[in-house]
């Protein structure tokens, strides 16, 4: 027999011991209280070790839970963050799923277990809340793709609409136009692929993704530390656009963050997204998406547009003015066919039957100005530069040691916890490993600061010492005279 403390079997530099130290998860208790009896039945496990248990499936990418109970049952270092011994028997696997199915359905748990941790984060100076990278990624559903069903389903819709059609009926008017009537609502439905297995998930088609039913997980990271401050799970036929607004709002509202600027991929370019952006006074940055552009005809931009008679110039000179306003917000400017059908750049300009070029230009068009300039400039560069360090990074990791790459569970709630737990993680790792180099760092910081200001002496003295030896150097102090021989 031999007597040892299970502490010290665990690593000194173990990542359960960093987490230890430099997380408080007491707050799971408040957070779940209401959902447990206090005076019937028998005594609950601890709802901070099933949370626990739970957080180490998702810090090492354990995907089952069966068998991370396995796991746990041989790792010293999972038993002793959990709390156990050697000998203690640990919880059943079958207890993290009914209690999700019972005891957390239809709640907001998981929502505010991630929340206090990145408030955690800000506590320690972690997260600045000024600059905030916003992309999307897909998790594969747990469906058959070749399994669904055709249904008529209804449009996602943006909440910005009923802003927009005001915005058209204005623009309509003041052209001299007529408003447009109320779009009943039966129009806004579509044909959609259902799956017969996961009806929740969405099917997606997009250019360089794979066909098929998943979801996606819309995150937000702040740009100091690629803190990861929000994640939304919704299908995968949902466009990224659709949800961020909503979501931007939340933060600034959840966390008192004072956004100054956001760098966002091509897909958020939108001139709602723009609209809504530059009326919060934030500076955006935006990529650049190549246009859909058919070889051997001329491009939009070599139509100019002229503010004050509100019309186009094509490449030959002939001007498009403005002919309506339709529904989805963009102005029309069509061309005379009498002249365009003379012009010798006819080839170049439209392939219309009846011989006109249609140029289409948003309401909104200003604000989209706006936020593609920001991507030319240097400030823009900078941020936009950090956006595959940030968010894109936080995604890899997700995926490569999280098991981000496919949804464990079906049914948009299970998925969502999903992507706000792995969430969650990825931010307690990165806390605690932020955390020890600190204090690791800080018996050391005078020393660097005091080499630090040396150097800063010996820079000023240097400027001073500098004149003197050019001086010395070209003999400008001496008053002998050298022999011409």
């Amino acid at each position: 027999m031999e007597f040892v403390s299970i502490g010290e079997l665990v690593p000194p530099e173990h990542l359960l011991r960093k987490v230890e130290n430099s997380i408080d998860f007491e707050f799971i208790r408040e957070k779940v209280r209401g959902m447990y009896c206090a005076d019937n039945g028998r005594p609950a496990i601890d709802p901070v070790v099933l949370f626990k248990m739970l957080f180490i499936g998702y810090l090492f990418g354990v995907r089952s839970e069966r068998q991370l109970e396995r796991e746990i049952q041989v790792n010293v270092a999972y038993r002793w963050f959990l709390g156990f011994g050697l000998r203690n028997r640990i919880p059943d696997a079958s207890t993290l799923s009914q209690n999700r199915r019972r005891r957390f359905s239809e709640s907001t748990v998981y929502q505010e277990i991630f929340d206090e941790i990145v408030l955690q984060a800000i506590k320690l100076n972690l997260v600045e809340g000024k600059i905030l990278y916003t992309d999307s990624t897909h998790l594969k559903a747990n469906a058959n793709k070749n399994k669904f069903e055709e249904r008529e389903v209804k449009r996602s819709t943006r909440k910005y609409l009923d802003e927009l059609e005001e915005d058209i009926n204005e623009d309509r008017q003041v052209h001299g136009k007529k408003v447009l009537k109320v779009k009943d609502k039966e129009e806004e439905t579509k044909t959609s692929k259902i799956s017969t297995v996961d009806p929740e998930s969405g099917y997606m088609v997009r250019d360089g993704k794979p066909k098929g039913f998943f979801y996606l997980d819309h995150r937000t990271v702040d740009g100091k530390h690629a803190i990861i401050t929000d994640s939304h799970a919704t299908p995968a036929n949902v466009h990224d656009s659709i949800p961020y607004l909503d979501r931007l709002d939340r933060q600034i509202g959840r966390f008192g963050f004072k956004v100054e600027a956001v760098g966002l991929d091509a897909g958020y370019f939108t001139p709602g997204i723009c609209k809504g952006i530059e009326e919060r006074n934030i500076y955006g940055v935006m990529g650049y998406r190549r246009p859909n552009h058919i070889k051997g005809y001329f491009y939009k931009r070599d139509y100019q547009y002229d503010v004050e008679r509100d019309s186009y110039w094509c490449p030959c000179g002939q001007e498009i003015p403005y002919r309506t306003t339709n529904r989805n917000g963009y102005r029309e400017y069509i061309s005379d066919a009498k002249q365009c059908r003379k012009c010798e750049c006819l080839g170049k300009c439209t392939r219309s039957a009846n011989c006109q070029k249609v140029v289409t230009r948003h309401v909104w068009q200003v604000s989209k100005d706006h936020i593609d300039k920001h991507r030319l400039s240097k400030k823009g560069k900078a941020i936009y530069a950090r956006r595959k360090e940030t968010v894109e990074r936080s995604f890899a990791d997700a995926k490569q040691l999280h098991g981000h790459r496919y949804a464990r569970m079906r049914g948009l709630e299970k998925v969502s916890e999903q992507c706000l737990l792995a969430a969650a993680c990825q931010n307690i790792k990165k806390i605690a490993l932020i955390t020890a180099r600190q204090l690791f760092l800080s018996p050391i910081r005078p020393i660097k600061d005091f080499f630090s200001r040396f150097h800063s002496i010996l820079q000023i003295l240097d400027v001073f010492v500098r004149p003197l030896n050019f001086f010395s150097s070209n003999n400008i102090f001496s008053t002998q005279t050298e022999n011409p021989a």
